[in-house]
């Protein structure tokens, strides 16, 4: 048991957040819709330059970072990681999100339905978040010998991870001078899913007469796979082939909606909100599940118990909690992300020879906001709170500032500048600032950047 539970708990740490604070509401970013359809972008045209228009990682531990294990300080690692899982709570979580866009545009319909405007687009996504196992942990470190009467809760294993592509086409519409709609229909195609969250039992030892000791295990454990059996056992295809095909509506399918809004009760003051990915998978193909399920009582002179130690307790566990493989479909539900904002504009930046690429920006030299991120998680959702300063620096120079306290940090300071020179659209987005100057101590770090050619609206302010 305690080989099994140090695995998981490895597997656990070696886990990133899709809080995308910078990118949500700076219009000068065409990707910025992706976060919002209805965000209020006024460029005639503009395409993502293939694979190079948007990439996005972010990574966040709620309970420690890298240096806390691996620091060459003298203490043994060992040490360390008892450190680590005594400091943690079944609650603190560690998330991975990476984007990487394959192709993307849009344009606005002619002049008869000038205010109306189409998106599309292809990206791919790596989707993975993990609470910490501590009862697993605890049992891989120390065993059950010490903790006589301890309910360890085997509920503690809540996992999911999934690599994806996703095809998208957006359609917004200028309602009137006030208000903006957006909605974005989604195909999602799963390449590789694991998901583990529904798992409960619990399991413990109590000491009787004659040094007699008392376990129990009571087990309800499911593991599900999808996209990956044919590669685990006498593979022979090629790998290459098959991930591409999964890539292109060739794996696990699944539909999605994205719904967003931008309201001006008036001129320089402006509310925002999305709801990004309602939608689900269905796993339906190269799908193996795994369950434990049963009920073990050991009743022996040895408190500490370790699978293997005896053939006869070995081969008594395997019958009553047997390890069943299913090839039953299931449906995973993709993480639910709201966002809103309000944001309050102000100084005229205006010019003669104005370069309008991103509406209500640039008649605005600067504005100041709030967003509020919540997503949702197996337990309680992830949440994020930011302030933020944007300034039209030049009219071909936007920049954005933030602070963001969330589950990770309470820190986290970001920028992000993006620039357009002629057609050609540069962005570059970094959060968590001040842990760059020694990144094994961050709890959490995001990036994102791009490369687009925008073909702006000039006809937008006069």
């Amino acid at each position: 048991m305690r080989k099994i539970s140090l695995f998981i708990i490895l597997i656990s740490m070696s886990c990133f957040s899709q809080n995308k604070q910078l990118l949500y509401n700076f219009t000068s970013v065409p990707q910025s819709m992706l976060t919002n359809p209805g965000s209020d972008v006024n460029y005639n045209w503009f395409v993502g330059i293939p694979l190079l228009s948007g990439f996005s990682a972010n990574v966040g531990s709620s309970s420690f970072s890298v240096y806390d294990l691996f620091a060459n300080n003298g203490v043994d690692f060992n040490t360390k990681l008892r450190n680590v899982v005594f400091s943690t709570s079944r609650n603190d979580k560690v998330t991975l999100n990476e984007q990487l866009e394959v192709f993307s545009g849009g344009f606005k319909l002619g002049d008869w339905q000038e205010s109306s405007y189409f998106s599309f687009g292809m990206y791919q996504e790596m989707d993975v978040l993990t609470y910490m196992p501590k009862d697993y942990a605890i049992l891989a470190l120390d065993g059950n010998k010490d903790y006589l009467g301890k309910v360890f809760d085997m509920g503690d294993l809540n996992a999911r991870g999934e690599l994806l592509s996703v095809f998208h086409l957006g359609y917004h519409k200028k309602v009137n001078e006030n208000l903006i709609l957006g909605v974005r229909g989604k195909i999602y195609s799963s390449i590789f899913n694991v998901s583990s969250t529904k798992n409960s039992g619990y399991f413990y030892t109590i000491q009787g007469t004659n040094n007699v000791y008392d376990q129990v295990i009571s087990a309800n454990g499911l593991v599900n796979t999808s996209g990956l059996t044919n590669y685990l056992e006498n593979y022979s295809g090629n790998a290459q082939s098959d991930i591409m095909k999964k890539t292109l509506l060739g794996g696990n399918l699944g539909l999605g909606l994205d719904l967003g809004f931008t309201y001006y009760p008036k001129e320089n003051l402006q509310f925002t909100a999305s709801l990004i990915d309602i939608g689900f998978i269905k796993h339906t193909k190269e799908i193996e599940s795994y369950r434990y399920k049963g009920y073990y009582n050991y009743v022996g002179l040895t408190p500490d118990f370790v699978l293997g130690n005896s053939n006869d307790i070995l081969d008594e566990f395997n019958d009553a909690i047997p390890l069943d493989t299913l090839h039953t479909k299931y449906t995973t539900w993709r993480p639910l992300k709201f966002n809103s904002s309000i944001q309050y504009s102000f100084g005229d930046g205006r010019s003669s020879d104005c370069n309008c690429s991103g509406g209500n920006k640039i008649k605005y030299a600067n504005s100041v906001g709030a967003q509020l991120f919540a997503m949702t998680t197996p337990r309680t959702p992830l949440m994020a709170l930011t302030a933020y300063y944007r300034r039209q620096i030049f009219e071909s120079l936007e920049m954005k500032a933030t602070y963001t306290v969330d589950s990770f940090s309470a820190k986290n300071i970001g920028l992000g500048l993006s620039t357009t020179i002629g057609k050609v659209n540069f962005y570059i987005l970094a959060d968590n600032l001040l842990e760059y100057k020694d990144i094994s101590k961050a709890r959490s770090l995001g990036f994102q950047m791009g490369l687009n050619i925008i073909f702006p609206d000039k006809n937008t302010f006069d």
